[in-house]
């Protein structure tokens, strides 16, 4: 099999990584960035983060601060605006993966003009914009490192997942230490997403052993990790190995592709507003045991790598050893089913067949172990309402 890998031309990774900001833009020959983020991110004074550093380094900036929560192309088009109508030469995307995606958004927009809808699959977004430095605040959606980025069409309540090397940031600053003020629920809905990201890029279709070798690394820091890093928010070493583990999952998944849990989520996120990881999380146990039967050794591989069984441990035991262990950390880390989450019954139950239309669209699917028809999907959106 013949691997295309793809990642960011700079990676710092460890504690006070962000502070080399300035370093990393003189590689890029970049002098004039545009600071993107997100309401809180500035009210709070985290932007600081990175101003206070370009401020002793003499280097003017401006911020675009009004990013949303899974993006809207809205905000993407007002944010290519501000790209144009400026002089800047980088874009520095501080935050989780809603500014990180924006950010790039922004750049293929704000280069290649039309509508952010022209840029979605089966397009391939390979025109380069303006260089973007990514700067992840949460150990989760590996966006930093990835040629990815997903958009939701407010007229159509789709989110478009678009993809290509335009969308791969010139350079990600991975700094754990960002991730200390992190609330609980965010912890645990991005470290889920970042397993789910490992887990299904191990059983992708188009896995290969670069991404193999990353998944499995991930698998393994964040079946360790996963609960202290929530539940002890300062315990550093939790947080550095979910932090790793997350950029980790996120090159896997960039160059192996996701599946099934992603193509299914994506449209609960859209339609009822639901944040990507838990999206995942409320779907990630239910998928596998779908998806197992397909794939029974890369699953049980899956089991292993989390230190669930040991190497050799009979096939289907492993298999249903990670059933369970994804079904009770769900449970740990209190994710809500759509209908915990407050979700009206109605209109969920009236968009299934929207709902697996889009995610079969989407092409995730397709990568899947097992591909399901729309039928199928209907049957696990029905499935998942209260499991």
């Amino acid at each position: 099999m013949l691997a295309t890998i793809t990642t960011p031309r700079i990676m710092l990774i460890g504690a006070g990584a962000v502070a080399e900001i300035v370093d990393v833009m003189a590689k890029l020959a970049c002098s004039k960035p545009l600071l993107v983020s997100d309401p809180y991110m500035r009210d709070s004074g985290k932007t600081g983060h990175i101003t206070e550093v370009l401020d002793t380094a003499d280097i003017p900036w401006q911020l675009f601060a009004d990013t949303v929560p899974e993006p809207t192309d809205d905000v993407v088009i007002r944010g290519a605006e501000i790209i144009n109508q400026g002089d800047f030469d980088c874009v520095i995307a501080l935050g989780g993966g809603s500014p990180i995606d924006t950010a790039k958004a922004m750049t293929l927009l704000a280069h290649g003009g039309g509508s952010i809808r022209d840029y979605k699959v089966p397009h391939q977004a390979n025109e380069s914009g303006l260089p973007v430095i990514a700067i992840p605040t949460t150990a989760g959606t590996g966006s930093e490192v990835t040629k990815v980025t997903v958009i939701t069409d407010k007229a159509s309540d789709e989110k478009m997942l678009i993809m290509g090397l335009g969308c791969l940031p010139a350079a990600a600053i991975v700094d754990y230490e960002l991730t200390f003020s992190v609330p609980y629920r965010t912890s645990a809905d991005t470290g889920i997403d970042s397993l789910t990201h490992a887990i299904e890029a191990y059983v992708s279709a188009k896995h290969n052993p670069y991404t193999d070798t990353l998944a499995l690394s991930a698998m393994g820091l964040i079946a360790l990790n996963i609960r202290s890093a929530c539940n002890e928010p300062s315990n550093k070493a939790a947080r550095e190995a979910m932090m790793l583990a997350a950029t980790q999952a996120g090159m896997a998944f960039s160059n192996a592709s996701v599946c099934l849990v992603h193509g299914m989520s994506r449209p609960i996120g859209a339609f009822f507003h639901v944040a990507h990881g838990l999206s995942n999380a409320m779907l990630l146990p239910l998928v596998t045991a779908f998806s197992a039967e397909a794939a029974m050794e890369r699953y049980a591989e899956c089991a292993q790598a989390m230190g669930l069984v040991k190497p050799g441990s009979d096939t289907a035991a492993a298999v249903k050893r990670l059933l369970a262990e994804l079904r009770q950390l769900n449970i740990d880390l209190k994710v809500p089913s759509p209908k915990e989450y407050g979700i009206d019954k109605e209109e969920y139950f009236s968009l299934l067949n929207t709902m697996a239309e889009q995610a079969l669209a989407s092409g995730s699917p397709n990568n899947n172990p097992k591909v399901p028809t729309v039928d199928e999907m209907v049957t696990l959106y029905k499935d998942a309402w209260d499991t």
